[in-house]
């Protein structure tokens, strides 16, 4: 089945729609690096604590010959100079598994675990505040601002939701339980308990969870609503956009009209699947793209630290049964999309 529109019981291809309509860092990490919070999976102890909200880094040494720790650093991480190793080591921030301190001429060691604290320098502070709108001994949900990734990436590290989160609650295990994009706003979900966190998980992994959203964009015109609107999804170019391709439809988005001016329409949008972009790329294929998506249809240029013009995409909703207690969990974000 390729991409197509359901409207009520009523199935359109895009074609069909078409015809009805008339038609968008740095990394110091490398792939063997993992965070803090992955090792909470393997049960591996962190000799290191928070820094500033900040959980160390870690990796595993790979194959290879070298003459000292020293000189596989500067080969596993070419723009960091050798300076700012020795210094990290001399200041105890480098260390192994048992938590021993490690010098630039440490011996090579195959398999060995080091753990170090990543570092950027002159990070952009981004000038929106979180919120935490519930709190229990098992999970923490937070209201997201435009802009504010949720975990450490690139060029971001303090200013993300997850270390901020973990600075001004001091809560270590804190880890987020899904996603959303960088330019979204909402509500993110994070449990700090790792023995229930996997109860957590699994609302989301079967699908048992109640996501709406909505977004800002142009009306579409001579459409009924509501509609269901499918497709196939892939990877696409550039690497982080995501593309729609012929094939059995792997993502799906329920999409309702709630307000309409004349040029701009408020949308209520259900994900039953959770594809990466989905809801840009949906949109973007329906011919009406989320207002300020650099990403869809087509990638802008980079805005830099410009949030002016944020994407107009807020996770308004998410309902649940809570695992442990049986009780309806429902949560609100107390942001709006101000129609202009």
């Amino acid at each position: 089945m390729s991409k197509s529109c359901l409207y009520g019981n009523q199935v359109l291809t895009k074609t069909a729609l078409r015809q009805a309509q008339g038609e968008r860092g740095f990394k110091e990490v490398p792939l063997r690096v993992f965070s803090n919070e992955r090792q909470v999976k393997s049960r591996l102890p962190v000799p290191l604590p928070l820094r500033d909200g900040v959980a160390p880094s870690y990796l595993w040494l790979p194959e290879g010959t070298w003459p000292n720790l020293l000189a596989f650093l500067q080969t596993q991480f070419p723009q960091i100079d050798a300076a700012t190793w020795v210094a990290r080591m001399q200041q105890g921030e480098v260390v192994d598994g048992a938590g021993v301190r490690l010098n630039p001429d440490s011996p090579y060691r195959r398999g060995m675990r080091i753990f170090y604290y990543r570092t950027l320098a002159d990070e952009t502070p981004i000038p929106f505040e979180e919120h935490i709108l519930y709190q229990d001994e098992h999970i923490l949900v937070a209201d997201k601002p435009h802009f504010l990734p949720v975990i450490p990436s690139g060029r971001f590290l303090h200013e993300t939701l997850l270390v901020r989160l973990k600075k001004n609650t001091g809560l270590e295990h804190l880890t987020p339980i899904h996603r959303i994009d960088r330019e979204t706003a909402g509500i993110v979900i994070f449990s700090h308990n790792p023995a229930t966190r996997g109860a957590y998980q699994s609302l989301f992994q079967q699908r048992a969870v109640d996501k709406v959203y909505q977004a800002l964009a142009a009306p579409l015109p001579d459409v009924a609503f509501p509609l269901t609107y499918r497709s196939r999804m892939v990877k696409g170019e550039p690497f982080f956009r995501m593309k729609e391709v012929p094939g059995e439809p792997n993502s799906e988005t329920q999409i309702e009209v709630l307000e309409q001016r004349a040029e701009i329409t408020r949308y209520q949008l259900r994900p039953i699947t959770g594809k990466q972009h989905q809801l840009r790329v949906h949109l973007a294929a329906l011919g009406i793209p989320i207002l300020n998506d650099a990403f869809y249809p087509v990638a802008l240029p980079c805005k830099a630290d410009d949030v002016s013009q944020p994407l107009q995409l807020l996770a308004k909703t998410i309902a649940f049964q809570d695992p442990l207690t049986g009780q309806a969990q429902f949560f609100e974000s107390d942001r709006e999309l101000a129609l202009p």
